[in-house]
């Protein structure tokens, strides 16, 4: 009631409705601004102005003052009865103060206060509902009487003039409170599984959310690693460097300072020479036999006094086997130092594992190298004893399997236009005819294979890959533990292909399938 009441004070005389932009007269009553506004309008031919609620007159046009704090006051109200001002229902009977409606009455098409309620409820019993002005939705379309059972077979409310002589007949019916406890009980159940399947799908998105999170701060870390070990390795060749060079410099330095010697010594023998070959000439030309003759007797003329002392092959060399087995040596240091860092940094180290195929496991339409690498098909049969290990269809597994640990392979697929990589299950069936035991068409493989475009294959489940260019090797990475199989291009740079992520239960091999007039070869 004080909400109405409360309304009541809200609303505008002229239009009835809440005030939209309340503005005030000097009287002190307030209107919506539109509404005051056409009013004063339609005065203004009589030349007199009044206020429409106390008719105090003006005898010029009122100016119009807006109030805000009213106009909070019915935004504020507004907000907090939104249902009300759209389904506000009043009772039928209070005609004079309109009061809200608790009820409505089906059969008599009113809507109730409290007060009449219990005047109606003392005189006749009729369905009593929620207040509302629809009626029709509550009645048959048919009969025009109040809907009062539910026919299971059809799914629909009926009346009692449908079951007793209409299309429902002789249905088995239910009141409908009953009828709402039923199906309400099954929505109840329906409602205890959504839930459930929400608790399972929260639970996804957290994990979702979980595992981003440490793959991030994995990423992070991993970053960091990768910049500690570049460091370390970037000093490490600085240092190898600076080392090498100062070698070089200091075999340069003593190079130059014997070269320097021997040039000393040759340019004053070249003195010595240059002399003799001046005094020599000297005495050439003399024209006086006599002292010419006296002169050679006396003097030192012997060429032989003047060899050379030295030449280039005295000369020492850069020593450059010194240098290259320093640069040796320093480099086989490195690698060794580049494994010590890894292991000091928590690097996993992944070396190739080394792949022999199995010939027991061998179809006989394929002929395997005498080296156990190397899988061809051949139209040929090679008639091998027959065995629980030998496939039917055309293809080879491996001889060694893998229950843990991280391990990783390459595939040569240059010579295949069609071919298959992957790897199965020791459970694997060997002896169906058809495709069924070919790995990547049943739940035991998991494989890549190329024919027109290249395709990932697990249970018969075929996905398109995408690959810029030819594939000629194949990387495969196997991480027993973590459950992840994936696929690589061997290029510059190595490009990922494809990844799967299953629970290993039992021991795995590296795997072939092989096509006609191909060659696919386990690189060693």
């Amino acid at each position: 009631m004080a909400s109405v009441e409360l309304r009541d004070e809200l609303d505008c005389s002229i239009c009835l409705s809440l005030y939209t932009d309340p503005v005030s007269l000097r009287c002190g009553h307030f209107f919506c601004r539109s509404c005051i506004v056409s009013a004063l309008d339609a005065q203004e031919a009589a030349g007199v102005y009044s206020c429409p609620d106390c008719r105090a007159q003006y005898p010029e046009r009122p100016a119009l003052e807006k109030n805000l704090k009213l106009e909070n006051i019915v935004e504020r109200f507004s907000s907090a009865q939104p249902e009300m001002e759209e389904t506000r229902i009043f009772c039928t009977y209070c005609i004079k103060s309109p009061v809200l409606a608790v009820r409505t009455c089906l059969q008599c098409e009113t809507s109730l206060c409290e007060e009449h309620l219990a005047a109606h409820n003392k005189s006749v019993i009729h369905n009593l509902i929620e207040p509302t002005v629809s009626f029709m939705d509550r009645k048959c379309s048919t009969h025009k009487e109040v809907l009062k059972y539910y026919c299971p077979k059809d799914n629909t409310c009926i009346c009692v003039s449908c079951w007793v002589a209409g299309a429902h007949k002789g249905h088995d019916v239910e009141l409908l409170d009953v009828a709402s406890e039923d199906v309400k009980e099954k929505l109840r159940l329906d409602i205890e599984k959504l839930k459930s399947k929400k608790e399972d799908a929260e639970k996804r998105v957290q994990n979702l959310k979980d595992h981003g999170a440490e793959q991030e701060e994995k990423s992070s870390g991993l970053a960091d690693k990768v910049t500690g070990l570049f460091t370390d390795l970037r000093k490490k060749l600085d240092d190898l460097e600076e080392r090498i060079q100062g070698e070089i410099s200091r075999q340069k330095d003593q190079v130059s300072l014997s070269v320097s010697d021997l040039v000393g010594q040759v340019e004053l023998h070249m003195k010595e020479v240059s002399k003799k070959i001046n005094n020599l000439e000297g005495l050439c030309n003399m024209s006086d036999p006599l002292s010419f003759l006296q002169g050679v007797n006396t003097g030192d003329i012997s060429a032989g006094s003047c060899d050379v002392i030295s030449d280039v092959r005295d000369a020492p060399c850069v020593d450059e086997g010194l240098i290259l087995q320093i640069l040796h040596r320093g480099l086989e240091n490195f690698a060794v130092y580049v494994l010590d860092m890894f292991k000091k940094r928590q690097f996993s180290v992944m070396e190739k594992s080394d792949i022999l195929l199995d010939i027991d496991t061998a179809s006989n339409t394929i002929i395997i190298s005498q080296d156990l690498r190397s899988a061809s098909y051949t139209s040929t049969w090679q008639y091998r004893p027959d065995g629980p290990k030998r496939f039917t269809s055309c293809q080879v597994l491996s001889s060694r399997s893998f229950s843990s640990g991280r391990h990783y392979w390459e595939v040569d697929v240059t010579q295949a236009s069609r071919w298959m990589v992957g790897v199965a299950g020791e459970s694997l069936e060997r002896k169906v005819i058809g495709n069924i035991s070919d790995i990547g068409y049943n739940e035991k493989s998991w494989a890549i294979f190329f024919v027109i475009n290249l395709f990932a294959s697990h249970n018969n489940i075929h996905n398109l890959l995408e690959s810029g260019s030819p594939v000629r090797v194949v990387g495969v990475y196997l991480d027993y533990e973590a459950g992840r199989l994936s696929f690589y291009q061997v290029c510059d740079p190595i490009r990922h292909l494809h990844t799967f992520t299953a629970s290993f239960s039992e021991p795995l091999y590296a795997a072939l399938n092989i096509h006609d007039n191909c060659t696919i070869k386990l690189i060693k």
